[in-house]
């Protein structure tokens, strides 16, 4: 069995650079266009998807619901798939960050793992309601899967995976609008 990460669609704030986290924002009409891109490229290239899950971010939400429409299946909101909040950090890009929350940032980017920015949360804090989430898949399902989530969400989830630094996370695993990650299940039923 195949859990199939997939992240959202683009959104005006993916073009704007700005820092989502938890700030609702809905997909554009690239997003929605992606998200018919990649579920016409599944069914052409027989992923033989059984079930989908998704954040219930409207991003994600509206990603999963495109994907589901094509392959007749409904998507499935589980918990703890939402992107990380980075509280105060939302709505700004990540140079205005630097300068707006010098010294918070300092000590963040040097440990993004365990500190959690203002009003937001930690690496650590994502993966501890992520793990659980990405278990309960592992344990319900039987075939393939698809995951609609976040970029963080990703990027985590393989940092803690691979066991590589966090604060590499962007630079190994960054995954744009729309794209896969492929990971075994097996890892989840282990692991969890």
């Amino acid at each position: 069995m195949t859990l199939y990460l997939v992240r959202h669609g683009e959104t005006d704030w993916n073009i704007a650079s700005k820092i989502q986290g938890q700030t609702d924002i809905a997909l554009n009409e690239k997003g929605r266009r992606q998200a018919e891109e990649f579920a016409a490229r599944i069914i052409q290239e027989h992923y033989q998807i059984e079930g989908i899950y998704t954040s219930f971010k409207q991003r994600a939400l509206e990603t999963s619901k495109i994907i589901g429409a094509a392959l007749g299946i409904e998507p499935k909101v589980q918990p703890g798939l939402e992107e990380i909040c980075l509280g105060k950090w939302e709505g700004h890009t990540w140079k205005q960050v630097k300068e707006l929350f010098g010294e918070e940032y300092r000590i963040w980017h040097d440990n993004r793992r365990y500190e959690a920015p203002p009003e937001g949360e930690s690496y650590q804090q994502l993966l501890d309601r992520l793990l659980p989430a990405m278990h309960e898949i592992a344990e319900k399902e039987t075939g393939n899967v698809l995951i609609v989530t976040h970029s963080a969400v990703i990027m985590t989830l393989m940092s803690y995976i691979y066991d590589t630094p966090f604060e590499d996370m962007a630079k190994n695993y960054k995954t744009g609008n729309a794209g896969i990650v492929e990971l075994d299940a097996e890892l989840f039923k282990k692991r969890g």
